[in-house]
């Protein structure tokens, strides 16, 4: 029996080596794109498009109300935006955080990352940073639509004959604190709901699993601590409330918001005074560390496959 070689073209890579900082930027903007749906079959653009059409309306109508009634009133509060929407928040959370997180997993292609310049901790910025930065467009569009709005409708009502005068609009200046002090909540929102969601997926490789499991994080987390809230109010212990907002996302952000950030609060207590505000800034850091902490540990385990 005789063996023969055959010639089928194969050559050697001679272009340039783009390297580890390259996979990563390209992993990110893969995972970016994949958390609204793009690059991926009509339905799976739909939830996260219609979602975020949602998310405008509520602005478009503050903007439009602000216009025609020149009150202050009537512009929602940019840092009140998150905790008041926040169950459409949620459901994008839900949706698409295992798109994120699980989907290498359940078709067992994380080791072939590994295979490439990119490092584990690389993997796990990338959907991270990802993930969070998709947070963020969808928090941070309708403030900033607000912002435009109320810069565009500044021009005060005119009161009629023997009305008091109406009260007056904030100034650019006031408007444009208060916007920033906004867009920095947005950014804590994204980075701490995005670990939470991130690593209740990763650890539910089935999507509709993951999507029940985020989901009923959030619901748990949420009505747990509004019972508790709603009794230490009834009995005049306003203490506990404030600390039970550490136990659900959306108030312990808020909370960050209301004492180191200066804005009006949108949950039913705060946190108990400067030092409260400090802890629940510390509560925010240390779950973004764990969230990368354990997400680094469950992606290294799925690479050893």
């Amino acid at each position: 029996m005789t063996s023969t070689i055959h010639d089928i073209g194969y050559r050697h890579y001679d272009g340039p080596r783009l390297g580890r900082a390259y996979v990563l930027r390209s992993l990110f903007v893969h995972n970016l794109r994949a958390a609204f749906g793009l690059g991926r079959p009509i339905k799976s653009k739909v939830m996260p498009f219609l979602l975020f059409g949602a998310m405008l309306l509520p602005a478009v109508g503050s903007v439009a109300a602000l216009a025609l009634t020149k009150e202050p009133g009537a512009l929602i509060r940019y840092s009140a935006y998150a905790v008041f929407l926040q169950p459409l928040v949620a459901i994008f959370l839900a949706a698409q955080s295992p798109v994120i997180a699980s989907r290498e997993m359940r078709f067992n292609v994380v080791p072939l990352y590994f295979s490439r310049p990119l490092g584990r901790f690389d993997y796990v910025l990338a959907k991270y940073g990802a993930f969070a930065t998709a947070l963020f467009i969808l928090l941070a569009t309708p403030v900033t639509l607000l912002y435009a709005g109320a810069l565009a409708t500044r021009e005060p009502r005119q009161p009629n004959p023997g009305e008091a005068p109406p009260p007056q609009l904030p100034g650019i200046g006031e408007h444009t604190v208060h916007y920033l002090e906004g867009l920095a909540g947005c950014v804590l929102f994204a980075l701490v709901l995005g670990g939470l969601g991130l690593v209740v997926a990763a650890f539910t490789p089935r999507r509709g699993f993951g999507v029940a499991s985020v989901i009923a994080v959030y619901l748990v987390s949420l009505t747990v601590v509004t019972i508790v809230q709603g009794i230490a109010e009834s009995q005049s212990k306003y203490t506990i409330s404030g600390w039970a907002g550490l136990f659900t996302p959306f108030y312990l952000v808020d909370g960050v918001q209301v004492r180191l950030f200066g804005a009006e609060t949108s949950t039913p207590q705060p946190p108990p005074g400067p030092f409260g505000g400090v802890v629940f800034a510390a509560a925010c850091a240390a779950l973004i560390v764990a969230a990368v902490g354990i997400l680094y540990a469950r992606f290294r385990k799925a690479g050893l496959r």
